[in-house]
């Protein structure tokens, strides 16, 4: 018989990590009744979904993600009250521009009947392509935001989806499309993939966010990223969480006596934190288990700048200015050398940026009449730090290129290289940020066949190197903290 004082104990999980992931793993375990502290090693909650003034005061940017069609299309966050806690979507008119050198741009709208009129001969096409997954985006995302060796709830709808998402990029765009527009939007649709747009899967990043373009749109918080993760930390401590930032774990043994870990972690951050030579059990983790992590393969780096600027960007196609994003890149050619040089390890001499200018919608990031712009481009791993000005002038020119007289309304500029984006959120591995490299193995065994599990019976993964990967929304948590309950019979 079970002494009195254990007959009402609660079981107690940690998470370590105030990412998306791991508030939304807190909140999974604090829904079943667990006590759940959550470990951030960093005084704000939030990961690389964190908005700081980097460049001048009053200009709030985001220091991760900017643009969130997977957060509001995400089937966790839906199932939450976040709006409730204050998080605001907002909507620009256009989902997306991308512009050409003739000074014109394709502006995707949310509406597919739109899409299909300004795709002009490419329309139809793309609706074909698109309309399946787009008003079936529920049952989607029910079974491409889990594991891939799960049983497909959906098993028609996700081999109609494979067709197009097993290929590469390059195939499918030149494939279903004749006009050098609509394959250009695609090969920008599929660049956020982080892959070289001829190998197989690129295409996979393609179809889903031109789905969620029109299922979900593209939106942007109001207030910036910090707002989906104050949202999230808010739902958490409702529950009766606790969070403790500023608080940096080095070794599992740092942690409160707890009966389950959730780790919002990188595979390279959890064998640092369960190798524990001075206590008696040692290494938490076997050595298996151990070298499976340390071949875990992590992708290429981003290289970001943030704005401050006096003015909006002066595209030359004016359209831009109704889309939140801007993809800069070019026709399908010159993306797809921009990112064939990042796979194989060199700087693209043009390449592919990706541009969101929030205050376009959101006026309260900036003061009066001022503007803020977030770019990124795709880099080696770990990027050398001497590259940086090489790589800040090439962002820039490309920007320039579409928007004559950028430069002049630059009023101050923040650069994150890879090495520097990793020192400020330890998860993002030489700047990975979507946390491994989106190849066959690690889309089937993210980051071993185990994939949340360990080889410690306790011990879980939660964060973006494990199912579905990388985006904000919050998946990857709520999955692994799922299948603990279920280990753990709660």
């Amino acid at each position: 018989m079970p002494h009195p004082s254990q007959a009402h104990r609660r079981e107690r999980a940690c998470v370590i990590g105030a990412g998306p992931n791991g508030l939304a793993a807190a909140i999974v375990l604090a829904q079943a009744g667990m006590e759940v502290d959550v470990f951030e090693a960093e005084p704000d909650v939030g990961g690389a979904a964190r908005t700081m003034e980097l460049t001048l005061p009053g200009f709030r940017h985001d220091f991760g993600s900017a643009v969130h069609p997977m957060a509001v299309g995400s089937p966790f966050f839906a199932s939450l009250p976040l709006a409730g806690y204050g998080l605001e979507w907002i909507h620009s008119p256009a989902v997306l521009a991308h512009p050409f050198d003739d000074g014109t741009a394709i502006v995707l709208d949310r509406s597919l009947a739109d899409a299909e009129a300004a795709l002009a001969e490419d329309g139809k096409a793309w609706r074909a392509l698109m309309e399946p997954l787009a008003t079936r985006w529920a049952d989607l995302t029910a079974d491409i935001l889990r594991p891939v060796i799960a049983w497909p709830r959906h098993p028609f709808l996700l081999a109609r989806f494979s067709l197009n998402a097993l290929p590469s990029a390059s195939f499918v765009a030149r494939r279903h499309f004749r006009g050098e527009r609509a394959r250009a939007l695609f090969a920008g649709l599929a660049a956020h993939s982080f892959m070289a747009l001829d190998r197989p899967l690129s295409a996979s990043f393609g179809m889903v966010l031109g789905a969620a373009a029109h299922a979900v749109g593209w939106p942007i918080p109001r207030g910036g990223a910090q707002s989906i993760s104050d949202a999230l930390a808010a739902c958490f401590t409702a529950l009766g969480g606790r969070i403790t930032t500023s608080k940096r774990i080095r070794h599992l043994a740092d942690l409160p006596a707890c009966d389950l870990t959730l780790c919002d972690l990188s595979p390279a951050q959890l064998l640092t934190l369960a190798d524990q030579p001075d206590q008696p059990s040692g290494n938490r983790l076997s050595p298996g288990y151990r070298r499976r992590l340390g071949k875990y393969q992590y992708g290429p780096g981003a290289f970001k700048v943030d704005f401050a600027l006096s003015r909006p960007i002066p595209w030359n196609a004016p359209d831009c200015l109704l889309a939140a994003t801007v993809h800069v890149g070019g026709t399908l050619t010159e993306i797809e050398a921009s990112e064939a040089a990042m796979a194989s390890g060199r700087h693209a001499d043009r390449p592919f940026v990706l541009v969101a200018q929030p205050t376009l919608f959101d006026p309260s990031r900036a003061p009066a009449l001022k503007h803020i712009a977030w770019a990124y481009c795709h880099v080696p791993n770990g990027a050398s730090e001497s590259e940086s000005d090489v790589m800040l002038d090439r962002i820039e020119q490309q920007i320039e290129r579409f928007a004559a007289g950028f430069r002049s309304s630059i009023q101050a500029r923040h650069v994150l290289s890879p090495l520097a984006l990793e020192e400020e959120d330890a998860n993002l591995i030489g700047g990975d940020i979507v946390g491994g490299a989106n190849n066959l193995r690690q889309l089937l065994f993210r980051p071993t066949r185990r994939q949340y599990r360990t080889s410690a019976p306790d011990i879980y993964l939660c964060s973006a190197s494990t199912p579905p990967g990388g985006g904000v929304h919050g998946m990857c948590g709520a999955n692994a903290a799922r299948l603990a309950l279920r280990n753990l019979k709660l």
